[in-house]
């Protein structure tokens, strides 16, 4: 614990530093980056073009990492290269016997993602040196990297070939190398090689022919004769479905109470982290699978499936028929999911730049800025709620009471909103005169 401790400070110390100069598409393991993020890139790069692609892994990352070559980078305090050093070397105990680290990072430690990130950075620009420095150039270059995985992508197929040259000589130069097995080369809209279309982060990310109605638009406002369309990879649709199944397997003989509350999490969960793509028509698909699975369980527990079974396990809430208990614990539906949008965050922030206002908007939570304040601003996506404008940086932002408490209103969440200070005091003086009439 007292180990634990230390990283986190060091890593206090390091990350702001390395934060401001860290390269704008690297995502994994970041403060206010995800996933989605990365995810929101690509869609970025090829909503107006169809882009060849050149999908890759770096095998067995974490255990290459080079440890001189990682503290040449650091360029940090004597102490603090000390420190890290010590930890790089400590060993590892396997079987009782204790087993030198001459390369790698520790997995699980507190610091090691942001030395990862440390040891990677310069990958990016190592990719887009193969190309024009020129503005114009660059933003047709697409390139999305988290941890170890990464994509690149371009209109062109000899470029895409360059990037991969560059991409592979730097890794060799850290002393690492791309997985074989886990490395391709596709396009999203037209077969090369076979492969149609690529997965990334659980993700397929795939264009399709359609015909004038559903084609998306360029820049221009003409027809691209395609739509491009993100959803939940065919390998983490499977491993969900078993998942389900493993739970339900296991609970065959608890009462229904139990496999609902066992079944909520996994379905949320997953749910929740395709919610921000076209996964409609997955769900439901999802749905189906759950509702046989379901039937062969109360098969399981009944002997047959009948109206008796049926009424026992399934029963009416808002109109149809739900999986539920008596006491109205009902299991909650993939298709109730609300599909919403991810905004991708802005490539040049980062979370130690001192934008409080984008930051708490964004994520909610801030530590310069009160909590309650940040949760509204998330809410309302950073506008004042009385006249529509985005909050700026030197506004005053006040929280406001949309009933007041004394015609009633409460200091609940709901019934909060952020507002500035001069629409504050417009709101209240038109919430006195209208108390005054009544």
């Amino acid at each position: 614990m007292i180990d634990r401790a230390r990283q986190a400070l060091v890593k206090l110390v390091l990350e702001p530093e390395w934060e401001a100069v860290f390269e704008p598409n690297t995502y994994g393991f970041r403060n206010g980056r995800g996933t989605h993020d990365a995810i929101g890139a690509i869609f970025a790069g090829i909503s107006k073009r169809d882009k060849y692609v050149y999908d890759a892994d770096i095998s067995k990352f974490f255990d290459n990492i080079n440890h001189k070559t990682l503290l040449n980078k650091l360029k940090t305090l004597p102490s603090i290269h000390r420190q890290i050093k010590a930890w790089l070397k400590a060993g590892v105990v396997m079987n009782g016997e204790l087993l030198p680290t001459n390369e790698g990072s520790p997995q699980g430690g507190v610091i090691s993602p942001l030395l990862a990130l440390v040891y990677l950075h310069g990958f990016e620009t190592a990719i887009r040196s193969c190309i024009n420095p020129g503005r114009k150039a660059q933003q047709e270059l697409t390139i999305a990297i988290y941890a170890d995985d990464f994509v690149v992508l371009h209109k062109s197929l000899n470029v895409i070939l360059k990037c991969k040259a560059n991409a592979e000589q730097w890794l060799k130069e850290m002393s690492l190398e791309v997985e074989p097995s886990k490395t391709r080369i596709s396009h999203t809209l037209e077969p090369y090689e076979g492969n149609v279309g690529f997965n990334f982060l659980g993700f397929n990310i795939r264009q399709y022919p359609v015909g004038k109605h559903h084609s998306g638009k360029n820049s221009q406002g003409e027809l691209l004769g395609f739509t491009t369309l993100i959803k939940p990879s065919k390998e983490k649709i499977a491993q969900h479905v078993k998942e389900l199944a493993s739970i339900i397997d296991a609970h065959k003989t608890a009462p229904q109470e139990a496999l609902i509350s066992k079944l909520l999490y996994p379905i949320q969960g997953w749910c929740n982290y395709f919610s921000t793509v076209s996964s409609k028509s997955t769900f439901t698909k999802c749905d189906n699978i759950l509702a046989s699975q379901l039937r062969a369980w109360a098969r399981y527990r009944t002997g047959k499936f009948d109206f008796k079974t049926l009424n026992k396990y399934w029963r009416y809430t808002e109109d149809r028929r739900t999986f539920s208990t008596n006491e109205g614990v009902k299991l909650v539906s993939h298709a109730k999911t609300q599909i919403k949008r991810h905004v991708k965050v802005k490539g040049d922030k980062s979370y130690f730049d001192g934008d409080v206002l984008y930051w708490s908007t964004r994520k909610g939570t801030h530590p310069e800025m009160p909590s309650r304040i940040a949760m509204l601003l998330k809410r309302s996506r950073g506008k004042c709620a009385s006249c529509g404008l985005m909050f700026g940086d030197e506004d005053l932002i006040e929280v406001d009471h949309k009933i007041p408490k004394k015609d009633g209103g409460t200091d609940k969440f709901d019934n909060l909103q952020p507002l500035h200070r001069h629409c504050h005091d417009v709101k209240t003086a038109r919430d006195q005169a209208n108390s005054k009439v009544f």
